[in-house]
């Protein structure tokens, strides 16, 4: 069981329980289908690495989605699901990012680290 606590609109904290289950998919159709899609979002996002320094240079502030290897820019998330779901409305391997308006560093934690020993 995992607790989530939601914030009511008194300000305080609610704990809700929310079930999770896991399910172990053996179905060969289903994991054929799994990998598909993988491969799909694998290749959008190899696609956003090359042109990672011209998406982040250009479409500071916008949402952007890559799909079928070509990103959409829009001001809200759902016109640019909407422009990427017209082009290539097969495309589940799909996904979205926020370019934030202004380049800053950003820190990431718990990043575990490799030492030789």
């Amino acid at each position: 069981m995992v607790a989530i606590v939601l914030p009511q609109q008194d300000g305080k904290m609610a704990d809700k329980h929310i079930p999770i289950i896991m399910e172990e998919v053996t179905d060969p159709e289903e994991l054929a289908k799994a990998r598909a899609q993988r491969q799909r979002f694998d290749r959008n996002s190899a696609w956003l690495q090359a042109h990672a320094t011209e998406v982040y240079a250009r479409y500071r502030g916008k949402c952007v989605v890559i799909a079928g290897e070509e990103l959409f820019a829009a001001d809200t998330p759902e016109e640019a699901w909407a422009l990427a779901t017209a082009a290539h409305p097969e495309d589940d391997g799909s996904f979205i990012r926020y370019i934030p308006r202004e380049k800053m560093a950003r820190i990431y934690a718990n990043q575990r680290r490799v030492v030789a020993v």
